[in-house]
């Protein structure tokens, strides 16, 4: 990274309202009983109640379906069954976040007294199940909150370089980057920080532009991408996003330059428009960074890569800057900063955390 591109701003603290400062010093009381942390945190309630029943019911029947073979069932028919079958059990208050289909499973991302969580159901639309499986110690071990996620053990060096991958839509992608930043804003040049970009989109064409956007202000303004994440990531109105242009002072002249001689040089409207040339025929490819998702394995948003290895650092603020920080050869005092543990919650918006450090991706 060159000298321009190392200095990362510190983070605004005249927030707006409803958003919380990115960098955020808490610590947690590790001798709280479960029963104290489910009364002020719901989302533990959440968390076990599904877990609970996902568990006693691995396979669970959704019910006898339409007898259709494996592999037909609609995307709309398995939210409507899954939601039926969760709301039955728990007596109500399940809503649907979002849905897709990967890997020959359904992701229903459900809401439940606060909490937005992730649930699968198998092609066919018939069988609920957690995938992974979750033991009942893990769960234990979840709600007490015990701290940070043990991060992969990563090559050291003297200054670290990390590279986040997102899809710029992503709801766990946003996560991520909500959680990186604080440590980001701790260790500021002290590391080499890139923003990268998975090679081809689920989000459609607006992330297509928008991946693009970010990585022409990386590109040609470097020191405004920081406080232009801070501001992307409150609302999903693109709107809101040219605005956020506006607030942090990009030269839209360079970055206009910039879309321009980067959509002819990776092919990417050309791309988007050849639907022959989409993996699976489904998704449109966004080769900017292509080489590296190669190099590194990269197989959604977020992957997290420190020196050149993938990280399994959770999505907190506390797990990011622990990542980071052991792969230092001698680590800096930031890197005794108290941070958030919580993992921000998915998708846009400052308020609201995950109901767990969940690994849970967009590929």
């Amino acid at each position: 990274m060159d000298e321009e591109k190392k200095e990362i701003s510190e983070p605004k603290v005249e927030s707006k309202p409803g958003e919380s400062p990115v960098v955020e010093q808490r610590v947690k009381d590790d001798d709280s009983s479960i029963t104290d942390k489910v009364r002020e945190n719901p989302w533990v309630l959440a968390t076990l109640v599904l877990a609970v029943i996902t568990l006693i019911l691995l396979v669970g029947d959704l019910g006898s379906g339409t007898g259709a073979a494996i592999g037909t069932a609609s995307q709309s028919e398995v939210e409507t069954k899954t939601l039926d079958f969760l709301n039955s059990q728990v007596g109500g208050g399940v809503t649907l976040v979002s849905s897709s289909f990967s890997n020959g499973l359904y992701e229903v991302v459900v809401s439940f007294q606060g909490a937005e969580i992730p649930v699968y159901v198998t092609a066919d639309g018939n069988s609920l199940i957690q995938s992974p499986p979750v033991s009942f110690d893990v769960l234990a071990q979840e709600a007490s909150d015990v701290g940070a996620q043990q991060p992969t053990a990563v090559p050291k060096s003297d200054k670290p370089q990390v590279e986040l991958f997102v899809m710029s839509m992503c709801p766990y992608g946003t996560q991520a980057e909500k959680g990186i930043l604080s440590a980001l804003g701790l260790l500021k040049d002290k590391i080499d920080f890139e923003l990268r970009f998975v090679s081809y989109a689920m989000h459609g064409k607006g992330e297509i532009d928008e991946n693009t956007v970010q990585y022409c202000i990386q590109k040609e303004e470097p020191k405004k991408l920081y406080d232009y994440l801070i501001c992307y990531l409150n609302d999903q109105n693109p709107s809101s996003w040219e605005a956020c242009r506006g607030e942090v002072g990009i030269n839209e002249a360079k970055l206009q330059s910039c879309i321009q001689l980067t959509d002819t040089q990776f092919k990417i409207t050309e791309l988007y428009d050849d639907k022959g040339t989409w993996n699976g025929g489904t998704y449109p490819q966004f080769n900017i960074d292509a080489d590296l998702n190669n190099e590194y394995g990269v197989q959604g948003s977020p992957t997290l890569v420190i020196n050149g290895v993938q990280s399994n650092a959770g999505r907190s603020s506390a797990s990011y800057l622990a990542g980071i920080c052991a792969a230092f050869n001698d680590a800096p005092e930031e890197c005794n900063e108290v941070l958030d543990t919580s993992s921000p919650s998915p998708g846009f918006g400052w308020s609201g955390t995950a109901a767990s450090d969940t690994t849970a991706l967009c590929g």
